[in-house]
């Protein structure tokens, strides 16, 4: 018994496999029968009516009412170098039904063998047969030789006639929902709130750091607070005349430009004067600023020193000038408004 398992292990160990060939070969066991079986199937895995590249197949055979405790040998079979058919799988039995057998008769099966192979191309294949040892209960050494069976692999089948490329398809596109967008609303709130802080903060310094910027005073009270810091002072005293004179006048003539528009900064007095007789200032009260005026550049150009009673006078002439052109502005702005009512 022993012998005989080693000889069938020896037997089927480095039989080679699909060759592609028209030719089957049956190979002859020495010292046992060769017996020639049906049962032989080639069974594809996929459910399809042709066998494409890549596609696997179960090979295998059925054998029925074989007695239990018979033992198998299977051909070991190595994948061609040059492609052709593949084994992926080893030899698989299953047995696939028992059969009811009267009491002390020994127990018959129908098995099911097979292995997994597949191929990468095109082409028809003759399979070799299977070749099975087996050993009975008795010893007796038997091969099953199973008719090979003819494989055709086909390739996938491509129209040209009516196969139309098409160009590759860009994103699709969803439509953004309100959830997306609202971090990106609140970004834009917070940089607008940003930027008008920004802005605030910058007005508000540069009002306080630059005149420019500062809310301008009418030029009437300008004027007047100006000429206050000239009252109950002693700058017209004879040394501080011509510093006097000139602060009183050099506020005048800004609140001229001021109010009329007339360049007095930069004009004479006999300039000034000519140009105000266009307004409504009183004639009698225009005179004495005019006066004040040309004293005034007698001081500082030509050394005169004022009187005492001259000196006096300057402050609340500059004031009375000041106020009555004011309330005459005042008036006539009334009256052009009652009149239009």
């Amino acid at each position: 018994m022993r012998k005989a398992l080693i000889y069938l292990a020896l037997l089927f160990t480095g039989l080679s496999l699909f060759a592609q060939t028209s030719d089957s070969m049956e190979v002859p066991v020495p010292g046992g029968r060769s017996i020639r079986m049906e049962g032989v199937f080639l069974q594809p895995l996929q459910e399809r009516d042709s066998v494409l590249i890549a596609d696997q197949l179960l090979y295998g055979f059925e054998l029925k009412e074989v007695e239990e405790g018979t033992q198998f040998a299977f051909p070991q079979w190595k994948n061609d170098e040059k492609g052709g058919v593949q084994v992926v799988g080893p030899w698989v039995v299953d047995t696939v039904k028992v059969h009811k057998v009267r009491k002390g008769m020994p127990q018959l099966l129908d098995i099911r063998g097979g292995m997994v192979i597949t191929s990468f191309d095109e082409g028809v294949y003759d399979l070799p047969e299977i070749m099975v040892g087996r050993l009975s209960k008795d010893g007796v050494l038997d091969t099953l030789v199973f008719d090979s069976m003819r494989l055709e692999v086909k390739t996938m089948p491509v129209d040209t006639a009516t196969f139309v490329p098409h160009d590759i398809k860009g994103q699709i596109r969803y439509p953004v929902t309100f959830k997306e967008v609202i971090p990106w609303i609140g970004v834009g709130l917070a940089v607008i709130l940003l930027i008008w802080l920004a802005t605030y903060l910058y007005r508000k310094y540069r009002r306080k750091s630059d005149p420019a910027y500062a809310r301008k005073d009418p030029a009437h009270i300008v004027a007047l607070r100006e000429l206050d810091k000239y009252r109950g002072s002693k700058l017209w005293a004879a040394d501080k005349q011509k510093a006097f004179y000139s602060g009183v006048t050099d506020v005048l003539r800004e609140y001229v430009s001021s109010r009329y528009g007339i360049s007095a900064m930069e004009m004479t007095t006999a300039e000034i004067f000519a140009d105000m007789k266009a307004t409504d200032v009183p004639q009698e009260l225009l005179s004495e600023v005019k006066d004040l005026f040309e004293r005034a550049d007698f001081v500082k150009f030509a050394k005169y020193v004022a009187s005492d009673e001259d000196n006096a006078t300057v402050l609340p002439l500059a004031v009375r000038f000041v106020t009555e052109t004011y309330q005459a502005d005042v008036e006539n702005e009334a009256e052009k408004n009652g009149g239009n009512e």
